[in-house]
């Protein structure tokens, strides 16, 4: 059991796909984190993790999976085609979906602020607000996880 364990990870490991979505996310994680702390000087740990931001790590991720992907085999193969087709819908709704539901979630917590102290037991938990993507976000999320799969796999 052991060695299917070893072997799992010795194998995942070397997939020149995979280690260059986890750069990308990880990579553009941090770079995230970083610019927030450079603009609003603290350290929010949930940036490390947390969607929404510069760089869109959504798309550096799935950016560095299709440029990996066109390296290893090739614009022409299924691996490109299927990382291709997900990378725009990723990227399509970081800007669309994700970002409108952004704006909504900024808009409630503003009426729950406003009316919270006439009416009880409106909910004092805020909702997230930073879970979209502006085009530059993406733009810039897209790049770097480009460079990032040149960087790995050439």
């Amino acid at each position: 059991m052991n060695g299917d364990i070893r072997e799992f990870f010795l194998v995942l490991g070397s997939n020149r796909l995979f280690i260059s979505a986890v750069i990308g996310w990880v990579t553009a994680q941090v770079l995230k984190t970083l610019i927030n702390v450079l603009m609003t000087k603290e350290f929010h740990a949930e940036r490390l993790v947390g969607s929404g931001g510069m760089p869109s790590s959504h798309s550096s991720t799935v950016c560095a999976l299709t440029t990996a992907a066109g390296i290893v085999y090739g614009i022409g193969s299924s691996e490109f085609a299927i990382s291709f087709v997900l990378a725009m819908i990723v990227m399509y709704d970081a800007m669309g979906v994700r970002r409108e539901t952004g704006k909504q979630a900024k808009l409630l917590n503003l009426m729950v602020s406003t009316f919270n102290h006439e009416y009880k037991g409106l909910p004092e938990e805020l909702l997230k607000e930073y879970i979209g993507h502006t085009p530059l976000q993406v733009l810039a999320g897209a790049v770097l996880g480009i460079v990032l799969a040149f960087i790995v796999c050439g």
